[in-house]
Order: structure tokens, then C-alpha cells, then sequence
């Protein structure tokens, strides 16, 4: 079980696992503090997320992976918890027809396994996209790499550190 101490009343993690050292790499390389906490429970769903964070469903980003029909190509959506990706919306931005990519894809590709996908700290670069449902809010929250670990954020910083494009993709 990761070790956890008390900062500021706090639970913050002090996890040696592979994923959330990357998400914590990854935010310490955008000059952003990381504020990742682990859960007493899985934050599998954007439900859970929000019910261990204490915040509205739509401040959960979701990273939800697409992969290309023809190309192959992995492409990440980031999305308010209680919004859908819209596979035709997608499929315009992408400018190809897209499956939801399988859990192994999404391991190899980004790293993370399927229910801890952070939208950043990825093995592979990849072609990501956001929601402006998201910047409806001061913060946010997005998985960090495991089930239990999520990590709150501005929008515009997850917008930019993800280099994500933002776009009407849901439905």
C-alpha cells in the first residue's frame, strides 16, 4: 500500500508507482505544484472521482482514448465527467472514422491503464482534445495515473500542459 502523509489537513501521496511518478513529472516540468491526492477508494468513474473529491461531476476531466479506424493514430479526448464524446463530432476532428481504443492500446500508448489515465505524462506524444465544458470552473480534477489518485488543476493549465486543442466534440 503507497505511503500517504498529512499536509495541511490534506491526504497527499507518496506513491512509488511508475504512472503517478510520471503525471507528478510531467506536472513538475510545466513548473506546476502538484496537489495529487490518493483516495481511500477507486476513482475508476467520473462518479467516484467526484464523490471522493467532494466536487461537481462535470469538474472530473475525463481522458477518454480514441483510436484511429484507418490510421491507427491514438487520439485523447478530455471531457467534463458527465458529458459523452460524440463519435461523429470526434471523427470530424480527427478527420477519420474512431473506435474506443483497447486497454491494451491505451496501456502501450499512454502508459496508464484504463480507469487512472491522466491527461498528461504519456509514454507516446499524442493528439489531445478539450472539452470548454471544462473552463466553466476555477478547478478541476483528472486522474494521475492510478485509480486512486487524482489531481486538481486549472483548466486553462490542464488545456495547456495537455496540448490539448479545445473543441465541440460531445454529445
Amino acid at each position: 500500500m503507497p505511503e500517504t502523509c498529512k499536509t495541511n489537513g490534506e491526504i497527499m501521496a507518496k506513491s512509488k508507482s511508475k504512472s503517478l511518478t510520471r503525471v507528478e513529472q510531467a506536472l513538475a516540468r510545466a513548473g506546476v505544484p502538484a496537489h495529487i491526492l490518493e483516495m481511500d477508494g477507486e476513482t475508476r468513474t467520473a462518479e467516484q472521482a467526484a464523490q471522493k473529491a467532494g466536487c461537481a461531476l462535470d469538474q472530473i476531466a475525463k481522458s477518454i482514448i480514441f483510436q484511429g479506424e484507418k490510421s491507427g493514430a491514438i487520439y485523447l479526448f478530455i471531457t467534463a465527467g458527465a458529458n459523452r464524446v460524440d463519435s461523429a463530432r470526434a471523427a470530424q476532428l480527427t478527420g477519420e472514422p474512431l473506435m474506443r481504443a483497447d486497454g491494451k492500446t491505451v496501456r502501450d500508448v499512454t502508459g496508464f491503464a484504463i480507469g487512472g489515465v491522466a491527461p498528461i505524462g504519456h509514454l507516446s506524444p499524442i493528439v489531445a482534445f478539450y472539452d470548454p465544458r471544462l473552463s466553466d470552473f476555477d478547478t478541476v480534477w483528472a486522474a494521475a495515473g492510478t485509480p486512486r489518485h487524482i489531481f486538481e488543476i486549472a483548466p486553462a493549465i490542464l488545456r495547456e500542459i495537455s496540448a490539448a486543442k479545445e473543441a465541440e466534440f460531445v454529445c
